[in-house]
């Protein structure tokens, strides 16, 4: 049974919420090894940006697999 493109969407949020705790934490850790020393309110916003990035890509990717399957048929 194909994914409703809500369902989708659904999937894409669930999944970057739980990596957008890990990516603010993820932040403090490895930037410093870079050379840049971020605040928490520089985190955040480097984490929205990416986020955004990532729930726009799982969405298009997971919608054209679901296309994909269904040309299969």
């Amino acid at each position: 049974m194909a994914q409703s493109k809500l369902m989708s969407l659904v999937e894409a949020l669930a999944s970057n919420a739980v990596a957008f705790i890990i990516s603010i934490l993820a932040n403090f850790a490895v930037l410093p090894l870079f050379g840049f020393n971020v605040r928490f309110g520089q985190s955040v916003c480097i984490t929205i940006i990416f986020t955004a990035i990532s729930i726009i890509r799982t969405y298009l990717v997971r919608r054209v697999f679901t296309w994909w399957e269904g040309m299969t048929y």
